[in-house]
């Protein structure tokens, strides 16, 4: 499977409240969530991005509580995936859970700005930035975690399962 999308790029330590602010907690809605995703960062965010753009940030991206509806926010949205220099482990772990795709790569985050174009071959973890000829090895998603997130998350995943 490849990705494309464009860019939206944020900086270190965004936390579950950034993504989704507390006070929109009352639902698990994504597309009500998603109205409100990263509106303390950027109040337009959730008219301006478009089903299949990219999120790509810096270290410790979803720190704070073990909240589940920033993935589902950001998964409302349409974003594709978030690509960081790194994850915060219970938002790593939610994230897969919730059915959103991440990557660690530490080098497109240097290497790409807001509004360029990557595409992320997401089998192999090659994410390459269009027009600048340079690409990066993200450590890939193994085989049952890929099924994972084709199944929708963990839930979706099980209840498949259960079915055979």
């Amino acid at each position: 499977m490849r990705l494309t999308g464009k860019v939206w790029k944020f900086g270190d330590n965004i936390d579950t409240d950034v993504i989704i602010p507390a006070r929109h907690l009352t639902t698990f809605d994504s597309r009500e969530l998603a109205r409100h995703c990263m509106e303390d960062k950027d109040p337009s965010f959730a008219q301006k991005v478009k089903p299949g753009d990219i999120i790509v940030a810096g270290r410790n991206f979803g720190c704070g509580s073990s909240r589940e509806h920033a993935p589902i926010a950001l998964k409302g949205c349409g974003l594709s995936c978030v690509v960081a220099r790194s994850f915060a482990r219970i938002f790593f772990r939610n994230a897969f859970n919730m059915g959103l795709l991440i990557f660690e790569c530490p080098e497109v985050v240097d290497a790409v700005e807001e509004g360029d174009t990557i595409e992320i071959d997401v089998a192999s973890g090659k994410i390459s930035i269009a027009g600048k000829g340079l690409s990066f090895a993200a450590q890939p998603i193994p085989p049952f975690m890929q099924e994972l997130l084709r199944d929708g998350g963990l839930i979706p995943h099980i209840m498949k399962r259960m079915k055979r």
